[in-house]
């Protein structure tokens, strides 16, 4: 018998280590190659991690809620066919080159974490933890002050997000005593506990804690708020050709196709080509340097069934035409529906596209997706009377209309900018071709 070593795998530049939420196989259980093994949790999305062979599980070298980094063991599995000193791998090659690629990233974290910043003692902080400690502005003396429910102490994701939610101020307070203070202190200074405020309630009331999920979305929208000067630009477009067109189309595309054809890939459609010609909403701002993206990658805000929301990513979008739009769409939301999504559908989006017409609303103000510059709100789409211009005069008639609400970074993204954007996607829209085939 031989023996396989399941990995945590690589998902995504950003990703450095995960959580475990769950194991859906025990020890002694028989697995079958790409059968989930387990469940794990980034600050980004939620995914299972999938056997590489088959066989049956006779390791489990973590526990739920341990956080493990991205290439280290995580279960064994005892597979039959080659001997214990064989590795199990159908492209040696293939896996050398991954092995080798694990290797000059791992170097890579451990020359970030150990050059810039050395800690007081030998305390470990995952590129994770410190990435976040940067964006809020935690210097070393406060990091180390921050109380670790990991191993040996250290501080987890989910430490530094609770001290940054719950404690910040009454250590901060603690700290800057510590260094004002003349006196030298002969033993180290204890560690700060995070201090949980009471939740106040007449007794009646239900008392709900938050998701893991609601908890990150809740962090990441009041840290776009304080970062980015949010403005926004309205604009209403008359989308009748297109409502017509669609009508007349959807049922020989749903059987060619087998797939439903939606309004959003046709506005991711529009999108995609206004950012073509306006690059400068492609970007994403760090520090004081602009990032020019060279591809445009869009986000798509889906809700999930628990209320949540998630932006999986259309990837290279203005390469597609609309029927490969559509699959992208339509696989993005039902994957995201199940909770399906792999860690990779929701990285590297340049831009975001959230439809609260859904929900019946006609505009909203959406909070832009750190560190893009810019998202779109797409407003229900209502039946109204609007004047028609014609070679003969106006006339009064029905239309099929729609506002498109455009929330942009005031810091690097100016008015002027952000109105002819919005203005072009109007434009795209109302040039439809009534007579375009698909």
């Amino acid at each position: 018998m031989a023996k396989f070593e399941l990995k945590l795998p690589k998902m995504g530049e950003s990703v450095a280590e995960a959580t475990i939420t769950s194991w859906l196989k025990e020890v002694g259980d028989t697995i079958e190659m790409d059968e989930p093994v387990l469940e794990i949790a980034t600050d980004k999305v939620d995914s299972e991690v999938p056997s590489e062979v088959d066989g049956v599980l006779v390791e489990k070298l973590f526990n739920v809620d341990d956080i493990v980094q991205v290439g280290q063991v995580i279960a064994v599995i005892e597979v039959d066919g080659k001997e214990d000193s064989e590795p199990i791998d159908e492209n040696e090659e293939q896996h050398q080159e991954e092995a080798i690629e694990l290797v000059e990233e791992t170097i890579a974290v451990a020359k970030e974490v150990v050059a810039p910043v050395a800690s007081n003692g030998e305390r470990f902080y995952s590129p994770l933890v410190r990435n976040i400690a940067k964006q809020e502005g935690i210097g070393q003396q406060e990091l180390d002050a921050i109380s670790g429910s990991g191993k040996d102490g250290r501080v987890t994701k989910h430490d530094i997000l609770g001290y940054i939610e719950n404690g910040r101020e009454t250590a901060q307070e603690s700290i800057t005593e510590h260094v004002e203070s003349p006196v030298v202190q002969s033993k180290p200074v204890e560690k700060q506990q995070a201090v949980t405020k009471p939740v106040i309630s007449d007794g009646e009331d239900e008392i709900i804690e938050m998701t893991r999920m609601g908890k990150i979305i809740a962090h990441h929208m009041v840290e776009s708020v304080q970062t980015s000067a949010h403005v926004q630009s309205f604009i209403e477009a008359d989308v009748t050709k297109i409502w017509n067109w669609r009508k007349k189309v959807k049922e020989g595309f749903m059987k060619r196709e087998g797939e439903n054809l939606t309004f959003t890939p046709i506005f991711m459609e529009a999108v995609a080509k206004a950012l073509r010609d306006f690059p400068m909403m492609n970007i994403s701002l760090q520090g004081d340097t602009i990032v020019k993206k060279k591809n445009i990658n869009l986000g798509m805000a889906a809700a999930l069934p628990d209320g949540n929301l998630i932006v999986p990513v259309i990837k290279n979008a203005d390469q597609l035409n609309l029927v490969g739009m559509t699959k992208q769409v339509n696989d993005l939301a039902n994957r995201a529906r199940i909770n399906k999504l792999k860690p990779d559908d929701i990285q590297g989006g340049t831009y975001t596209v959230t439809n609260v017409g859904t929900f019946g609303s006609i505009m909203g103000t959406p909070i832009i997706n750190q560190p893009q510059v810019g998202i779109l709100a797409l407003g229900a789409i209502r039946k109204v009377p609007a004047v028609i211009e014609t070679p003969e005069g106006d006339f009064i008639g029905i239309r099929y209309k729609m506002f498109l609400s455009h929330s942009y970074d005031h810091r690097v993204v100016n008015g002027a900018l952000g109105g002819q954007f919005v203005k072009a996607v109007k434009d795209y829209l109302e040039a439809w071709d009534s007579d375009r085939e698909i």
